[in-house]
């Protein structure tokens, strides 16, 4: 089969068709991006998936925030379990489609119970870990550090400016993801999203001591500067129904 061309990136918020199945609320994001090889990307994506690429080159992502509100299946909000610092590894991918999307390499957590109903329920790769974010001084420090495998651990601080980002592609394709991929039941599959369109502004990586991106695949990308820096106040996204990609 030949692939359909990558669609257009939008920075626009997509509608959501149906009930949503989670919500969750993200705040002070932190978006620390490097360019990688598409040849060490595409190995670690689900089956029938391709790299996306922006400037000849496919991305990883550290990204750090705090989800807070979260619910499920039109629960109320849970309390203390759905309210952490999250530390993720990303990469971006495109389908047989042609449809963009976000793919997790791991995200750490620091709620056991959180981990494993993401697990269960969406196959979405969490790891408990101890987390934090402190601000101080205008500058925000994200570390984390895996239970059980205390090499899976990283620590950054990022200094929002307040230079807001408008028109620049690489933060749309950065950021307006409206899709996860996953591999759920051994099925490559589809879990779109919306959330408002994101209020970016310019940041600067402060400092950096970080094993997670070596763990995920890319030894040596946290020892040089990353291509891209962005601070997000935050969103409240809506997951909607999953979509088997094989069938």
């Amino acid at each position: 089969m030949t692939d359909v061309p990558a669609e257009p990136v939008s920075p626009e918020p997509p509608a959501l068709s149906g009930r949503a199945s989670a919500t969750q609320g993200w705040r002070d994001l932190a978006f620390v991006h490097w360019r990688v090889d598409s040849a060490t990307v595409a190995p670690l994506l689900p089956a029938g998936l391709r790299p996306d690429e922006f400037g000849g080159s496919s991305w990883v992502g550290l990204i750090g925030f705090v989800l807070e509100g979260a619910t499920i299946f039109g629960s109320p909000r849970i309390p203390y379990f759905g309210d952490f610092v999250e530390v993720n590894v990303r990469l971006y991918a495109v389908d047989e489609r042609g449809r963009r999307g976000v793919v997790f390499i791991s995200l750490e957590a620091a709620r056991l119970a959180a981990v494993i109903a993401a697990r269960a329920v969406f196959s979405i790769p969490y790891f408990w870990s101890s987390t934090r974010l402190v601000r101080r001084d205008g500058v925000l420090h994200y570390d984390s550090m895996r239970h059980r495998d205390r090499n899976a651990r990283t620590a950054f601080s990022v200094r929002p400016t307040t230079r807001l980002v408008t028109d620049d592609p690489l933060a749309d394709f950065l950021t307006a993801r409206w899709a996860l991929f996953v591999t759920h039941h051994g099925h490559p599959t589809r879990l779109p999203n919306t959330h408002e369109k994101w209020e970016l502004y310019e940041a600067h990586l402060e400092s950096i001591n970080d094993r997670l991106l070596e763990v995920a695949g890319f030894s040596g990308t946290a020892l040089r500067p990353p291509d891209s820096v962005l601070y997000s106040p935050g969103v409240t996204a809506r997951f909607g129904s999953a979509e088997r990609l094989d069938r």
